[in-house]
């Protein structure tokens, strides 16, 4: 390995928790990624004369293309659904591509080979991406996608945490040895993937949850509470791979990044979520502290039928005489750290970003410090022009889409769904990108159009929606970019198995809404969503003045406390950091997270990449990002066997 004295200056002057400043400030990587990360999971070198569009890559391409969007969009419909994710493809796809080398006659039909030769690693990574195009299919978001390659595609610090667990996965079927895996010796990779992923193909559904506290008093009323405190993760394990990576793969999470988020968890969902509770804040005390249902003024689950006319419009003398909506603790408090993320991803992102973002809008791939970019500089870039001209493309199909159909949706609104969201992909993307979280921000697009349920969802979907799948096509870029997929190729594959999937998930739909009765559970979410925040409750009759939510302090309405809480915190952390730059307040980064249960993904997240990484860094090196593969693997296979068999 080359190493140069290079001061790390010549890089983006911000703050990067995932590098560590003592390596990084004596030596940088020439020949290498200077992240352990990356250089663990991606090979450093590159065949450019590696077949990559081929026969078989369209076939099974477009096949998975055709079959998993289509069967995912037919128990998306049913309760429980059965999710087909894209690592069983990954999976599937390796043996038939095998299978298809060494059987296929090696002839030529209209100047097309039908067997190229071997079944290459960058065929197997096309395939794959062929399959998430395919479960993306809003195509807005390639505009998005054009704006940010040069900020978080091609800067060596946007690490993409959880493409590493796909990569290694790549180069560990196709047996890739690389200097990054380091020099321990045991088990291959492969034989470790192979003995991971028959273990957790045979464990899953063994042993989920276990809350061992809520089995003491299990039917006292008079601890209730304490049972419900305790079922909200404070003394939950549990051996599911399948709730521990729920909110991601803990081995692939930085542990900064998840210390970040578990203290965020415990303060606010531990401490304040409690206190508010036991005040009785907002009458909480006569519900639940903890449920995804809304509550009428007689304890009982909010009957929204009760407000409705005859027509389904709202009917405020009925709301009147029935009674206002009451929502428990941990919901109000998830809203509130909705709100807050708002106002903190920008902040956030200015703060510690803002000579980051300045500093690669100016440089092109072939100056980026770090030897992917340099790798990949030999490709020829998708021009801006495409992006531009599939984009306009797009807005006149949904500008057509809007007037034609009964939407209630003004063109207007359309435009400003887009505008909305081009701000904050770049700095939900970096944030994702560093520390692989996803900032949530759909209660952005939920304040508008009043009294338009449909239009309300679609301005979630072409704003919200649209950034979040932008944020998905940018991850899979980066998954090229790091297996050396020739980009213009890559975009001609995501275009068309975005075309097709979109074509059979339609299908399938119009085909089961006209034969089969059924209802749409997850659907109604959405559903529901748009009747109480538009069409009926509303958010001015939730946190408006002079209503229930409203006063969180003395003057101040629930919604502006919690939009400067987003807009302060950032600043004070930056401040901190500034007084004391070699502390641990350096690491503290991350706005705040939603409600969900961290404890177990936390726990395995200190486990490995904390422990193990410190005391173990060869093995960690070796195995980690395996480990995490197959535990996906065989979840995702162990899932399919259990419901078809």
């Amino acid at each position: 390995m080359k190493l140069v004295q290079t001061p790390i200056n010549n890089r983006a002057d911000f703050d990067d928790p995932n590098l560590d400043p003592a390596a990084a400030h004596d030596t940088e990587f020439d020949d290498e990624s200077p992240y352990p990360e990356v250089r663990s999971a991606v090979a450093n070198t590159d065949d450019p004369s590696i077949d990559v569009t081929t026969l078989r890559v369209w076939v099974l391409g477009l096949a998975w293309a055709i079959i998993m969007p289509g069967v995912n969009q037919f128990f998306f419909f049913r309760y429980p659904s059965v999710p087909i994710t894209g690592i069983v493809a990954q999976l599937l796809s390796f043996p038939i591509g095998r299978v298809c080398a060494a059987y296929l006659p090696r002839k030529k039909v209209f100047g097309i080979s039908l067997n190229p030769g071997p079944f290459t690693i960058k065929e197997h990574v096309l395939i794959t991406l062929s399959v998430v195009f395919g479960d993306v299919n809003t195509t807005n978001g390639f505009l998005h996608r054009g704006i940010t390659r040069r900020f978080l595609v091609s800067p060596p610090s946007m690490i993409w945490p959880a493409t590493l667990v796909s990569c290694a996965l790549f180069n560990t079927l196709h047996s890739e040895q690389y200097a990054g895996i380091g020099q321990l010796g045991g088990l291959s990779r492969e034989r470790f993937f192979v003995y991971v992923f028959t273990s957790a193909f045979l464990w899953f559904m063994a042993l989920s949850w276990f809350s061992w506290v809520t089995w003491i008093w299990p039917d006292d009323p008079e601890h209730l509470v304490v049972s419900q405190l305790f079922g909200y993760g404070m003394s939950v394990i549990t051996f599911d791979w399948a709730q521990i990576a729920y909110n991601g793969s803990p081995l692939a999470t930085p542990w900064w990044a998840t210390a970040n988020v578990i203290i965020g968890f415990v303060i606010f969902y531990w401490i304040v979520t409690p206190i508010l509770y036991f005040k009785n804040t907002w009458f909480s005390l006569y519900m639940p502290i903890s449920s995804r249902t809304s509550f009428d003024n007689t304890q009982n689950t909010y009957n929204v039928t009760r407000i409705l006319t005859s027509e389904g419009t709202f009917n405020a003398t009925a709301y009147k005489e029935y009674s206002p909506i009451f929502i428990p603790t941990t919901f109000v408090m998830s809203y509130g750290l909705s709100f807050a993320s708002i106002t903190a991803t920008i902040v956030h992102c200015y703060i510690h970003f803002r000579k980051q973002i300045w500093y690669q809008a100016r440089r092109s791939l072939g100056e980026q410090a770090d030897i992917h970019a340099r790798l990949m500089n030999r490709y020829p870039q998708v021009p801006e022009w495409w992006y531009l001209s599939l984009f306009a493309f797009m807005f006149a199909l949904g500008v057509i889409s809007i007037e034609i159909w009964p939407t209630e949706m003004p063109v207007w609104a359309f435009v400003i769904a887009l505008l909305i969201a081009l701000p904050y992909v770049i700095p939900c993307g970096m944030i994702q990108a560093i520390t692989n979280q996803q900032v949530g921000l759909n209660l952005l697009f939920r304040y508008s159009l009043p009294g338009k349920p449909v239009a309300m969802m679609l301005f979630k979907t072409f704003g919200y929606i649209t950034m979040t799948q932008a944020l998905i096509f940018t991850s899979d870029f980066k998954l090229g970019h790091y297996m050396k997929i020739p980009p213009r190729k890559m975009f001609w594959c995501q275009i068309v198995a975005t075309i097709v999937a979109g074509t059979a998930q339609l299908g399938v739909q119009s085909w089961m809404f006209s034969i089969i009765p059924f209802t749409c559970p997850s659907t109604e979410v959405f559903g529901t969503a748009s009747i109480f925040w538009v069409r009926v409750i509303g958010p001015e009759r939730l946190f408006g003045s002079g209503q229930l939510y409203q006063d969180v302090t003395v003057t101040l309405p629930a919604v502006l406390v919690f939009f400067i809480i987003g807009t302060v915190s950032p600043i004070m952390g930056w401040l901190a950091m500034k007084r004391y730059p070699n502390s641990l307040i350096r690491y503290m980064k991350i706005p705040p997270a939603s409600a969900l249960n961290y404890v177990p993904w936390a726990l395995v997240g200190f486990i490995f990449q904390y422990v193990i990484r410190r005391r173990n860094f060869a093995w960690w090196t070796k195995y980690n990002y395996v480990l995490s593969a197959a535990l996906d693997a065989g979840l995702a296979v162990s899932v399919i066997f259990i419901f078809f068999v």
